[in-house]
């Protein structure tokens, strides 16, 4: 891992805002939006800033860089094409322990900006590093075309039905399980307003779906792209993971939901396994390597309305 993803508030926050062109623009319009309280240092300014400091959307210092404008500020933002500069003020913000972000120069930057899509307060963030930006424009846009234009409305819906939910369920796998029904209901999935969305709440509430343990086969081939969308979404859906190889499924392992539990089993005791966490209304996802999945699991899948998916390669 390059760099560790974090989101960082900067609301009322001060930034220092370095250089005044275009690609400032930007960097000042993201900051906004942010809330942060931006200080702009430049000779000069582009026309749009020119505006935002006389809407008094930012202070402007109309002077070169010095270290003596340094002062007690959150984030450092250079944005000149001046490199002999950009290595002065990362070093004069490394000794005041000011992160510093110098635009297309990672080699003075503390932290770097992502490329994003907002559904606000859904955040997708998506980075190679600076290694291929063609590549991570190309991921956003598909991304876009995946994700529904009403998770704005979701997540505010939902986060104020946080406290409601627990009057009625008193565990956080109950309150999960509902989450995971309510947001796959096809009218809260096209539903394009709170009252759309509450009477499909109320009506859950009111007749929740019995949580029910379930089984999932997964055969692992040799390549993880392999795997069939519906594998992937099964996957994600498992609350318990098994598998027979760390080593060889380590891909895939990876792809499973990432808050799921996660243990090592052996083909000869997986279906002994596999039945107590049934047992307990656990949704189950065991991968198993190409051709080796034992009947006893196929016979448990059986019982269970479960599905054995074959690997592709």
């Amino acid at each position: 891992m390059d760099y560790f993803p974090v989101f960082t508030r900067l609301t009322n926050k001060p930034v220092l805002v370095i250089g005044g062109g275009e690609v400032a623009c930007r960097k000042v319009d993201l900051l906004l939006r942010a809330g942060a309280d931006i200080t702009l240092v430049s000779p000069r300014l582009h026309p749009t800033l020119q505006k935002l400091a006389a809407q008094k959307k930012l202070r402007w210092l109309a002077e070169s860089y010095k270290s003596s404008v340094l002062g007690d500020y959150y984030q450092v933002w250079t944005t000149t094409d001046d490199r002999e500069l950009n290595t002065r003020i990362f070093r004069d913000a490394q000794q005041k322990r000011i992160w510093v972000n110098a635009v297309d120069d990672p080699a003075h930057c503390d932290f770097i900006t992502p490329s994003m899509i907002d559904r606000s307060p859904i955040q997708v963030a998506i980075s190679s590093g600076g290694a291929s930006p063609v590549l991570v424009r190309f991921l956003r846009e598909k991304l876009e075309t995946q994700l529904a234009h009403n998770l704005s409305l979701l997540a505010g819906y939902a986060g104020k039905q946080r406290e409601r939910l627990k009057q009625h369920f008193n565990t956080v796998d109950e309150r999960r399980h509902f989450w995971e029904q309510f947001f796959r209901l096809p009218q809260v999935e096209t539903a394009k307003t709170e009252e759309a969305l509450e009477t499909a709440f109320t009506s859950l509430l009111a007749h929740p779906d019995k949580s029910q343990g379930t089984l999932w086969v997964i055969e692992t081939g040799t390549e993880t792209e392999m795997l069939t969308l519906k594998a992937l979404r099964l996957m994600q859906q498992a609350e318990m993971v098994l598998y027979t190889n760390e080593e060889a499924q380590a891909g895939f392992i990876e792809l499973c939901r990432r808050d799921a539990d996660r243990a090592h089993c052996q083909l000869g005791d997986i279906a002994e396994k596999v039945t107590s966490f049934l047992q307990k209304s656990v949704r189950v996802c065991v991968l198993t390597e190409k051709g080796s999945t034992p009947e006893s699991l196929v016979q448990l899948c059986v019982l269970h309305n479960g599905l054995v998916l074959p690997a592709l390669s």
